[in-house]
Formats: C-alpha cells, structure tokens, sequence
C-alpha cells in the first residue's frame, strides 16, 4: 500500500525552482524552522500546506493538544507496540517492517506526516537511559532492521526521521556532551546503519543529534551533514534538528541543516536575516534548503484514512511474542505443563512494564496483564494459579509481602516471578548508575528459588540488567525486556507453550559492569566522553579478549532443537560470498531458527574483532522440516576502513566464515582467500621508513638506496629505524644517501 500524496499545488519543478527564487529573502528565512512545536511553516507562495510531525519509534505520540518533548502532556490513544530493544532482539526485519507499517497506518489516521523514528543509535554502553529505544549493539543487526522499519512505514505514506545522527549513546550531559571518537570507529560502528538506511531505504528526514562529534554539534557540522551525507551518501531529504538542538541557526544552515524544530521563537529566523543584511548569506543560500522542505508535501495524504486499533493490538500481541529471549531453561522447566499448581508472584504481573519513558512515551490503547492472560490459559489446562505481589515496584521493603509470596512458593509446583526495573529506572534524560535489579526483588528471588520445587524469572526492562546474585538458584528465566501493550498475552503464551520463544540476544549481559568495554569511559568527564574502546564495541571486545559474559550476543533458546550443515560458500568474481546450508527443526515442536554468520580475520594493518557478524536469517522450520539458507556477504563485508587512505579495503589474506550459535560459540567455519587490494601512498621524506621497506612497488630497492646493502642489521636496530622518518634517519646515521635516488624512489611509488 502507499499512500503518497497527489495534491495539486500546480507547480512544476521549474515553477518550484522560479517560485522559491521569488521568495523574498527574509521570508524564506521564516520557513527554516517550525511554526509550532510539530508543525512546519506552511510555504503560502506555493500553496504548500504544513507538515506535521510527531514521535513514534513503537507507536505514536501525536499530541493533538498541548506540545511537548517529553511527554509531560498527554497524547492521543495509539498502539504501543514493542520497543526498539525488543524488535532488537527478535533479529527478524519482518517484524521491523510490519511494525513500521502499523505505525505508519496510524499516523495516516491521525495526520502525522513525519515519524520521529526509528532510534538507531548503537548501544555502546548499557547503562544508557535510552536503550530501550535502540535495537543493538551491532550496526549489521541494526541497519538490517532499521531499512525493513523504514521501508514498512514509508510504504504506507508517510515519511520517517532516523535518528539521532550521530554518535548519541548516552543520555548524560545529552546536549553538549563531545563524544570524542575517532574515525575508524566512526565508520566501522557508529555511521553503518545510518549509511545502510539512508541509501537503501531513502528516508524522508534525517534528524541530527545534540551532542557534539569531536568538539562539534552534530546539528551543525559540515562533514556529517553534507560532506558525508549529501555528498557521500547521496542523501536527498530534509536534515531536522532534534528538539532545541541547534545552538548557532546560521552555522547549522552552512553545515547542512534545513530545519530547526521546534518553532514558534523568531530569534533564530533574526539570526539568519541579520547574516542575509550583512551579506554573510545570500537569498539563494537559502533556495536548495526551501525546495527540501517544499518537498516533504509528498508525505502529506491526499485523503484521511482510519487505523484499526483492534487489529493493530492483536499485531502487537504478535510481534511481542517474537521478541523475548529465553536465557536459561534448566530440566525443561518450560513450557508449564498441564496440572500445574501455578504461584505467580511480583507486582509487574499485574502491572506490567512495557515501554520507555520521555518522548517515545504511547498512550497506550490498551493494556494487556500477565496475570489476566495466565489465568485464562491455566482454566483451559487444568493449572491452579495463586497471585501474590512479593514486593513492591517502588523498591521498598515489605516483609509481609515477601512471607505471603514465600507461603504461595511453598504450596506450588512452579513459581514464575515477574521482576524487573521501573519507568523511572530507565528514560529519556538518564543514565542508569548500575545492572542490578532492585534489593527487594532480588531477595524475593533468593527465598522463592529456596522454597520452590521450580523457579522462573520474567524480566521486563529496557536495558539489560544483572543475573548475578541469583541466576544459579532459578531453574528458567525469560528475558521479556519491553514488549509493548501486547506483552502480557505474549508472555503468558510462551509460558504455557502456545509460542515457541524465538528471540535472541541483541546485547551482551556482562558478568560485572566493570568487565564491559564501556566502563572505563562512560559517561564522561568535563563535557567529553571518549570513546577509548574504538570497534571493540559489545561482543567485539568479550570475544576478542576472551572475557566472559553471562550471556553471550546472539543467546536464546527455543523449545525444540535445530542442527545446521557445514556451509557451502562460493566466491564471486567481484569477492562478495554467498553462503549457504541446511537447517533442520530436529525436535518435536515448530519453531524459528536464527542463522548467525560471522566473518573473522587476522589479515590486514589493522587489529580486527576476532569475528563480526555480517549476515543472518531467521527461518521457520514445523517438526522435522529442513530448509536450504542462503545468506549474501557482499565485498564490503571483509573490509576495514582505512584511516591513511580514507576509505574501505579489503586487505589480500584468508577470512574465515563462521556458522555461529551466538557471539560466542562457532559450530561451523569455512575458509576463504581474497585477493583483496593492496594499498599503499606515495612516500616522502618525513614517510616512517618502515612504510619504506614495505611499500609494494620500491621496498626491495630502500636497502640498497641507503647503503645497508650486506650490513647486518639486528631486529632491534631495524625496529628503532623503522619508526623514523626518511628525513630523520639520514640526520641520525650520517650516511652518504643519494637525494637522486630518493627522489626516483618517491616519484615510483605513486599510486598508478
């Protein structure tokens, strides 16, 4: 379906381009930011009406009466569907897509024509306060799902805004932190996912973030919003602010930004009339921007249409009952069996969490409850359920509570604890300061597991918390993180076996928060945050150097059993792979099975992660079916980006390819050789002499050129002379070396 709009404003482009031309210039001045709080300027001149725009990375929040960012005022009714943390973790871009199509229906519905979404920010650290809203602390995984998001809701009609751009991963100091970080990270972890939605999926906007990229604002730095991407990426759509972003209106204009939301002040448009009087700016500086903003009137319906709420719940239920992850299932604890004497204990039972706070906040249409699911899936199979709150959600400690909940685990077969962390724990804004759950739940999970015949914990939370303390005592937990209105039905249906958990780890749970990679730089000192980790983000660092993790990415477990074939992987002449293998359900239950493919090498100038995923599939398998997967891994999968030459280069030597269960644990590998490139830069007199000798065309002829021919040189003397430069050595070595014979050297060792 797509339901782009077909009004008539009668202008051609060359109408458009005359039209805009006529605008005075302070006038367009005027059209740079919003009218309002979600509204653009209408563009009268042109009989262009405003375009409005609204949050909705899992829903919608259109606030029809009054505005604001965070959520303090309320919003109209619409379907909260599973956070980014849970799509995250359902590795599935059809889930992605058909929830970027419902919320897309609705904002048809309610006349939203830009969505605030989706959040791909990487999860650098998991303490940051707006995980919940990110998919994963991988850009494969992460772009993947933000093209089929962007892609499922544009295709309705209305445009996105993939946010925020870029290198916004914590919520501390959000609006003038530096986050100081250098390029190669840029480019191999925090810029892919951006790059991948932006060329494959052409989003409507692109939102730019607060914080500054290496001392700069990202709302107005040249290189990230023309340099890279207009001109790199090709991007061709409206470049907005996030809200009260922008700090200097005519540097952000000269950097690439076309409009400042929010509006309604005139202080900004006076800044850039004022550099239209001085002649810092011209009339026409400003045309390519206005013909941008003209362009959003695409997005705008021809006609209203209406959102089926009913149906878009049942679409909730379904994709909450993909996402959740189950960690650990010990004897087969799960799925609860007939005749079950069931305790159901923890106030999240009865009042589930199951979404985010701040900006993505939805008023949800409905709610459905674990407890009121369980109990209508236990009348049918003859389970006994008693309910007793065990704690409460505040934290505080009530020891009548926790006896009530130790009496029911004493009467029962199973207890399923719901637990996890409060709204207030996790929000736009804040930074958590630690994994753990709170203390009262904690030791309501000690006493039940030490009471109960079988324990299960059910985690609901927007970042992943620590299992330390009692993880050993349980017999099962399910790691339901946030699953939207929907996640009650969902949970009480994979707990009872009506769903098969599919859902996988799309972030590490480390042991200790000290182990992650994050710890020793986050968030920050003195208005900086370094990003002293550089690629060696999430399951990069844990795998590379051997450190253990509770969970490892990529974890989750299902109730039936799969094995995969060796593969089969066939190069192509241009060096991309396609691999494939047989995958077959060989258990007693229909299930989905996440193909893991992973690309590990030592080859190159550079230290690579030991593997990095490059490619996935989850397929659907009933009881004894096998299916042939075929994953592509095109060239760029093998290369690094290179930080000499300014560019990605897959570097000659052996890749080996890597069937994986999660991060961790490999159960197949192929070994490939590529041919790949050898790079190299014309050398100059202050080139170290190391690059010297190892340069591809001249290396053999350095030797001779300085007169080491037949000299015994150690490896100690060679190491020390390597790092000098040309200019450097023949000071310190008084050798009589021919300037002619540099000069020849330097002259062929330029590039062809």
């Amino acid at each position: 379906m797509n339901n782009h709009t077909t009004i008539s404003t009668e202008v051609t482009t060359d109408g458009m381009q005359q039209g805009i031309a006529a605008i005075p210039a302070e006038r367009k001045a005027s059209l740079l930011s919003g009218q309002n709080f979600w509204e653009t300027e209408p563009i009268e001149e042109l009989n262009l009406p405003a375009v409005t725009l609204a949050d909705g990375t899992y829903g919608l929040r259109h606030q029809s009466g009054s505005h604001d960012h965070l959520a303090m005022y309320d919003s109209d009714p619409a379907t909260c569907f599973p956070p980014g943390v849970a799509i995250g973790s359902s590795w599935d871009p059809k889930v992605a897509a058909r929830l970027g199509s419902a919320i897309g229906k609705e904002a048809l519905a309610q006349g939203v024509h830009i969505v605030l979404g989706p959040g791909i920010n990487i999860k650098r650290s998991p303490l940051c306060g707006r995980n919940f809203e990110y998919y994963s602390e991988d850009p494969f995984l992460t772009g993947a799902l933000g093209v089929a998001f962007t892609r499922g809701l544009q295709n309705e009609g209305p445009g996105v805004s993939i946010k925020h751009f870029a290198a916004n991963n914590q919520e501390t100091n959000r609006q003038t932190i530096s986050a100081d970080v250098d390029e190669r990270t840029l480019r191999e972890i925090y810029l892919p996912a951006f790059e991948r939605v932006v060329t494959e999926a052409q989003p409507a906007t692109v939102m730019a973030s607060y914080n500054k990229i290496n001392g700069v604002f990202a709302a107005a730095n040249p290189w990230l919003l023309t340099g890279l991407l207009r001109d790199e990426w090709g991007f061709e759509g409206v470049v907005v602010s996030d809200w009260n972003a922008v700090t200097d209106r005519v540097e952000s204009l000269r950097a690439g930004l076309d409009l400042e939301m929010p509006g309604g002040s005139a202080g900004h448009d006076e800044d850039v009339r004022a550099a239209l009087r001085s002649g810092e700016l011209q009339g026409s500086d400003l045309d390519a921007t206005v013909a941008r903003l003209a362009g959003l009137v695409k997005y705008i319906p021809a006609a209203p249409t209406a959102a089926n709420y009913e149906i878009h719940h049942q679409i909730a239920r379904e994709l909450a009952a993909d996402c959740a992850v189950l960690l650990k299932n010990d004897s087969q604890t799960l799925p609860l069996r007939h005749g079950t004497r069931l305790a159901v204990l923890g106030e999240f039972a009865e009042k589930l969490r199951y979404q985010g706070g701040g900006s993505a906040h939805v008023n949800a249409t409905q709610v459905d409850q674990p407890i009121d699911a369980i109990t209508v899936l236990a009348a049918d199979r003859g389970v006994s359920v008693t309910y007793a709150q065990g704690f409460a959600i505040d934290g505080a400690e009530d020891l009548e509570m926790l006896d009530e909940a130790r009496d029911a685990a004493r009467e029962c077969d199973v207890a399923v604890i719901f637990a996890g962390l409060d709204e207030r724990a996790e929000s736009e804004g804040i930074d958590r300061e630690n994994l753990d759950l709170p203390a009262n739940q904690v030791e309501l999970i000690r006493a039940v597991a030490a009471t109960a015949p079988r324990t299960v914990v059910v985690l609901s939370n927007g970042g992943v918390v620590s299992l330390e303390g009692w993880h050993d005592d349980v017999d099962a937990i399910l790691e339901a993180f946030l699953l939207g209105q929907g996640g009650g039905h969902a949970i009480a249906d994979i707990l009872f076996g009506v769903t098969n958990p599919s859902g996988h780890l799309a972030e590490s749970i480390p042991l200790r928060l000290n182990d992650h990679p994050s710890s020793l730089n986050f968030p920050g000192e003195r208005g900086h945050v370094r990003y002293g980790e550089g690629v060696m983000v999430g399951y990069r660092y844990f795998t590379t150097f051997d450190a253990p993790v509770r969970y490892p990415f990529g974890h989750g477990l299902t109730y039936t059993t799969f094995t995969s074939s060796a593969p089969h992987v066939a190069v192509s002449a241009n060096e991309g792979i396609t691999v494939s293998l047989e995958v077959t359900n060989t258990g007693d239950l229909a299930g989905k099975h996440l193909v893991q493919v992973y690309v590990a090498t030592e080859s190159g100038p550079v230290r690579r992660p030991a593997r990095e995923l490059r490619g996935f599939s989850k397929v659907y398998l009933e009881p004894g079916e096998t299916s042939t997967v075929s994953i592509d891994l095109p060239r760029r999968a093998f290369a690094y980006w290179d930080i000499q030459y300014g560019r990605w280069v897959v570097s000659p030597g052996d890749y080996r390819i890597q069937i994986c269960q999660d991060a961790a644990t490999v159960l197949h590998e192929e070994q490939i050789s590529l041919v790949g490139e050898r790079v190299f830069a014309e050398l100059t007199m202050d080139t170290p002499l190391g690059e010297w000798f190892e340069h591809p065309q001249v290396g053999a002829e350095v030797f001779d050129a300085l007169g080491l021919t037949g000299v015994d040189v150690s490896p100690e003397h060679l190491a020390m002379m390597s790092s000098m430069t040309m200019t450097q050595f023949i000071h310190i070595s008084g050798l009589p070396v021919e300037a002619e014979i540099l000069n020849r050297l330097m002259r062929d060792s330029r590039p062809a």
